[in-house]
């Protein structure tokens, strides 16, 4: 038998722990997916932002030797050569030219090639080198791809600078990473080649717009040109290399269970350029993932709190339980003196009051059962002592009775049928009986005190029908009838008035014997005789006197308990009385 704790244990399991960690799992389940699409949204915006950026930046790097055009002293050295335009005004050109490399910070170097006079000149931090005749430059591999495209621009790997004229001014301690912009100068409208302009710019500026999008999570981040070089990356290393052929096969494979691989391809003057940004799985969701294992510990730590607390509560609920059941099979086992709890007030308390009361009922219903049966025995005993053969005196009673008639004797014949009704009576002890069938006993007997006193003996019954219909033990009336004779008669008080009465009152049935004119006694001696009635017989050493009295009550206590009386006084300080008091119409089984 599974017991009330476990089974409260379960309940709560069931529909506190259960259900809290299923919810925990289901938020864990939807956050984590809401927060991943939160930061592959999140990445692509980035990515399309830095995208922009990037192309905006070459843009603006891409058409910044336009300015050429618009400085016209500059723009007269291309077409016209540095010899014959210096003489217009050389300190202007050689302001213009550092203007110009002023322009941008990421500058660092820049040279003129003018096809002219097949010679160039370099700028290194705002310095003008000397000329120098390059006849060969054309044939440079970046200057033939130049010329072999539509765009007027190409744009170089990255490289250690290089000191284009071999001048003084470049120091050989500068080994900067530069990007290199080759630009051809054509004259317009007819498009003429004239030169070109070559552009070294440090790494920093659009290194920065690619390294905020690998930011500071672990993750990488590629600048591809259209050749599937690298213009750019997070490892240093790769810049300016061909991409490796795993990496080829990663961003080609796109995003896997172990990392996210977004790819933007650029437009503008980088067209065909990737910008590409690879994040290890764990890495982007490593935030979420940590939430969601702070909530798991959390939530672990608050259902091993929640077991806790409801292992407490349900011990709590079931401990009385289980101790009022432990009492109960007690109390199966025979023990009956059992300690209850009176100062609970609450169900478990109220169970405990009531079993209480009702253990006391029983232990009060085996203790009348037991005296009841002892009684019954003494009763058998006593039957069986008078009961002699009792066909045999029925059958001498009749034939008594027959010689009686023979004889013409009617009254001994009267005498003889009284005397055969009580022995029939008698016979019928132990016995319920209405109050009629104990009136009719009490009316043979008292003819056949008619026949000893004569007419000294005075006597009234007063019974209503309603009365007489009422069930009561028998002979309770019988021995107050004799203790009339045996203490008033027999005593010499003839003028003595004996009563016997019944009534209803309410619910209760007073039976009332009574004689005047007899024997006074004393309040001493009523007293004595109550207490001798009333005493349990637990209770000292028994008395012998008034057995009658005290039989009658305790045959009553026995059937009715608390709701019979029996009273005994000396009414108007003469006589004496005895008063029965119980429920009308009892139909209880018989007990006497």
């Amino acid at each position: 038998m599974k017991s009330i704790h476990s089974r409260l244990l379960l309940m709560l399991l069931g529909f506190i722990i259960v259900p809290y960690f299923l919810t925990i799992f289901i938020i864990y389940a939807y956050t984590k997916n809401s927060v991943e699409k939160y930061e592959l949204n999140n990445s692509q915006m980035q990515l399309e932002k830095n995208a922009e950026d990037l192309q905006q930046y070459f843009d603006d790097m891409v058409n910044l030797p336009y300015i050429l055009y618009r400085n016209p002293d500059l723009f007269r050295i291309f077409t016209e050569g540095f010899e014959d335009s210096i003489y217009f005004d050389q300190d202007s050109v050689e302001k213009s030219i550092e203007t110009f490399y002023l322009t941008r910070n990421e500058i660092r170097q820049l040279r003129f090639y003018l096809n002219e006079g097949k010679e160039s000149f370099t700028v290194y931090n705002a310095t003008v080198s000397t000329r120098k005749s390059q006849p060969d430059l054309l044939n440079q591999e970046h200057i033939k791809q130049l010329f072999k495209s539509n765009k007027n621009y190409v744009i170089e790997l990255p490289h250690v600078i290089k000191n284009y004229n071999n001048a003084a001014i470049i120091p050989e301690s500068d080994r900067t990473k530069v990007l290199s912009i080759h630009h051809k100068i054509k004259e317009v409208p007819s498009d003429k080649f004239l030169g070109i302009m070559t552009m070294d710019i440090s790494l920093g500026e659009y290194s920065k717009i690619v390294s905020n999008l690998a930011g500071e999570n672990g993750s990488s981040a590629y600048l591809i040109n259209d050749q599937n070089e690298i213009m750019y990356a997070t490892d240093a290393s790769l810049i300016g290399k061909r991409v490796p052929s795993d990496l080829q096969n990663r961003i080609e494979k796109g995003t896997t269970d172990k990392e996210i691989s977004l790819t933007k391809t650029l437009d503008g003057p980088i067209e065909g350029w990737k910008l590409v940004k690879k994040t290890p799985s764990d890495v982007l969701f490593r935030d979420v993932r940590k939430t969601a294992t702070i909530n798991i510990i959390v939530g672990l730590g608050v259902g091993l709190l929640g077991l806790l607390m409801i292992s407490f509560i349900s011990y709590k609920i079931s401990r009385p339980i289980r101790e009022l059941s432990e009492k109960v099979r007690g109390i199966e086992g025979g023990h009956i003196e059992i300690p209850f709890e009176n100062d609970r007030q609450d169900e478990i308390g109220h169970l405990e009051r009531h079993i209480k009361d009702m253990t006391d009922r029983i232990n009060l219903h085996i203790n009348r059962e037991y005296k009841l049966e002892i009684e019954n025995r003494r009763n058998q005993f006593r039957a069986l002592k008078s009961q002699v053969n009792p066909h045999f005196l029925f059958n001498a009673l009749q034939s008594i009775g027959a010689v009686a008639l023979r004889s013409k004797s009617p009254q001994v014949y009267g005498l003889i049928t009284s005397l055969s009704k009580m022995m029939r009576y008698s016979m019928q002890a132990n016995q319920w009986v209405t109050v009629q069938n104990e009136v009719d006993y009490m009316k043979a007997y008292l003819n056949l005190q008619q026949a000893r006193f004569g007419k000294e003996l005075h006597y009234e019954l007063n019974f209503s029908d309603e009365v007489l219909e009422n069930r009561i033990p028998s002979m309770i009336l019988q021995p107050l009838v004799e203790n009339f004779f045996k203490h008033v008669y027999e005593e010499g008080y003839y003028e003595a008035q004996l009563t016997v009465s019944g009534e209803l009152k309410g619910d209760s049935l007073y039976l009332v014997v009574e004689n005047s004119d007899g024997p006074e006694i004393t309040q001493s001696e009523l007293d004595r005789l109550r207490e001798n009635i009333y005493r349990s017989p637990a209770e000292g050493t028994p008395v012998n006197e008034h057995i009658g009295l005290k039989n009658i009550y305790q045959r009553l206590i026995l059937n009715y308990g608390k709701r019979a009386d029996f009273l005994v006084d000396q009414p108007n300080g003469q006589g004496f009385s005895v008063t029965i008091v119980i429920p009308k119409d009892s139909r209880d089984e018989p007990r006497v």
